[in-house]
């Protein structure tokens, strides 16, 4: 990993940026007040390219990799206007697809990935499942050539506007019975594919939708990969997904930082601006520091699994999400501080951003989940659980 970035991605983050500060905050804000998507900027994305970084060039991505992909997102996040799909679709969906999907499913769905002309969501979260991913109770089984899929998800970004879910289900293994993770992609329309929206206190352009599979029928092509693969390809999108979360939570941070930094440079209350005062200085400082940290840990992150290195991108990824959730944190709470009474405005946009914050300390992954991971696979402590 080089830690001077090459003259390709600094470009790329220009153009990315110039793209974002056509639209900002403004424009995010007031797709939210209106109930819309973030359309606009999707297609304009899209066709720019700047959404299939990721995918192969062969079917119509930029042959990057998470690294490219994660500063398209941080950029757009820096501007105002974070893409949250972006972690789903081209990410998670795009790279698993990439990795192990057939010739077949590559053509049909990665093009359209890459163009943003086709969308898909990511179905895993259950109702009683949450961090265990070993208690998903949502089943496929075999009937004829078919797959049967039956159960529930909740918290599943994107449904509405998604083409396709890619399903995370349990099939059961022939030689020892037990249940085993397989990747299904569902098509919006499909019979006994159902969603219901789920109120949220978040500002957001992307709903959140409990998912009921009753009794799906797909077809055989459906499954994504080697049946028997199981959580080689389900972490294929988890640690990319963390990454990118790392990377909305940066994107976030700095554009809190700067407005901070903005308002604390002009505004003028005694003899000097108020960021001449280290109680409003310093912490600010401190949140650049911080976010510039976790920063480097997501693009060690990126490169490792980049890389082909799964195991050390799973612990890095984790890390990363898990630096740059606090850093965002700490950074909208600052930044609204800083601004007093204006820092809870409408004019001023922060405060909505407190709920976004804390999206990505509890969100794919908690906090604590981290830790515990790092406790007992880094550290080799035993589990409580």
């Amino acid at each position: 990993m080089n830690l001077i970035e090459s003259a390709e991605n600094r470009a790329l983050r220009a153009a990315v940026a110039q793209l974002a500060g056509r639209y900002g905050r403004e424009y995010f804000a007031t797709a939210v007040r209106e109930g819309r998507h973030a359309d606009e900027l999707w297609a304009e994305a899209g066709k720019l390219g700047y959404l299939g970084v990721n995918l192969p060039e062969e079917y119509g991505g930029g042959g990057g990799g998470i690294a490219e992909l994660a500063l398209v997102l941080e950029e757009l996040g820096a501007a105002g206007c974070p893409l949250l799909l972006m972690v789903v679709s081209p990410a998670i969906c795009g790279t698993v697809i990439a990795r192990f999907g057939t010739d077949e499913q590559k053509r049909a769905w990665l093009p359209g990935l890459a163009a943003g002309t086709a969308r898909m969501a990511f179905g895993i979260t259950e109702p009683d499942a949450g961090s265990n991913s070993h208690r998903l109770t949502t089943t496929a089984r075999r009937d004829g050539s078919d797959w049967v899929l039956s159960g529930r998800k909740v918290f599943i970004s994107g449904v509405d506007v998604a083409d396709a879910t890619l399903i995370v289900g349990r099939t059961e293994d022939a030689r020892t019975g037990r249940l085993k993770p397989c990747l299904f992609i569902v098509g919006r329309d499909t019979p006994g594919f159902l969603r219901r929206p789920i109120e949220m206190e978040l500002a957001s352009p992307e709903k959140q939708f409990e998912l009921v599979l009753d009794d799906v029928r797909l077809p055989a092509e459906a499954l994504v990969g080697n049946e028997d693969a199981g959580l080689l390809q389900l972490f294929a999108g988890l640690n990319p997904e963390r990454v990118m979360t790392a990377a909305f939570a940066i994107g976030m941070g700095r554009y809190a930082v700067a407005r901070a930094v903005d308002y604390a440079r002009t505004r003028q209350v005694w003899d000097e601006p108020i960021g001449a005062h280290q109680a409003v200085a310093h912490p600010l400082a401190r949140s650049h520091i911080e976010i510039e940290l976790a920063r480097l840990m997501m693009y060690k992150a990126a490169h490792l699994y980049d890389a082909g290195d799964d195991a050390g991108a799973g612990e890095a990824a984790n890390m990363a999400k898990y630096a740059a959730a606090e850093a965002a944190v700490r950074a909208v709470d600052q930044a609204v501080h800083t601004l007093g009474g204006n820092g809870l405005t409408v004019e001023f946009g922060l405060a909505s951003m407190i709920t976004a914050a804390r999206v990505a300390r509890v969100a794919p992954v908690s906090r604590e989940m981290i830790l515990n991971y790092v406790s007992h696979q880094t550290l080799g402590l035993p589990k409580s659980y």
